[in-house]
């Protein structure tokens, strides 16, 4: 998995990769790659799971330094920031096979997003419900930050270090709108009822 994730790169994608190649990447035999995986989509299918795992466990660190450190959007920024830093190729990975070709690796990524937009979501009402401050549709918020967060972090992929601050603050903001634009519709709608 190491030796495919090594040749990804912002100009080379997972399906230019070749069983040879990844064999020779790690130092194998070429037949020793079917002790591990049946095919190259299989291994592709493990790093996506990977991925997604590996970002929802930071995230729950995040969760432990929100607690002591207070504002969840921002600390949650800084966490997802500090994840694509040190797994860029899987993250590009996921955006690339999230619109790809083989539905397996699109079903793959969406069940990944949906993991993740389920834990946001909770964490998002347990926070409305502890703050009385009501969400309009937690799992609506969860599903925009998602989506906000990853078209961010498309672009953060080869920022430079200075553009990768602006887009931090640029993407504190937008999740703050999202968030008070669901708390204000919520009292709206309570105001109709």
């Amino acid at each position: 998995m190491d030796a495919a994730l090594a040749q990804l790169s912002a100009d080379r994608g997972f399906g230019s990769l070749s069983l040879r190649e990844v064999a020779r990447e790690a130092g194998i035999a070429p037949t020793s790659f079917y002790r591990h995986f049946s095919e190259l989509d299989e291994l592709g299918l493990a790093l996506v799971d990977e991925g997604g795992v590996a970002l929802r466990q930071l995230m729950r660190q995040a969760r432990k330094r929100i607690a002591r450190d207070g504002s969840a959007i921002s600390t949650s920024v800084d966490t997802f920031m500090e994840y694509l830093g040190n797994n860029s190729n899987l993250f590009r990975l996921m955006l690339r096979e999230r619109t790809g070709v083989s539905k397996p690796f699109r079903t793959a990524v969406k069940a990944e997003i949906d993991h993740f937009v389920t834990e946001l979501a909770d964490d998002l009402g347990r926070f409305a419900d502890e703050q009385n401050k009501p969400l309009a549709d937690a799992r609506l918020v969860a599903e925009s930050m998602v989506t906000l967060v990853f078209n961010q972090g498309a672009e953060a992929l080869d920022a430079t270090p200075k553009e990768r601050d602006e887009l931090k603050a640029k993407l504190k903001t937008e999740l703050r709108m999202i968030l008070v634009g669901s708390q204000t519709l919520a009292q709206w709608q309570q105001g109709r009822e």
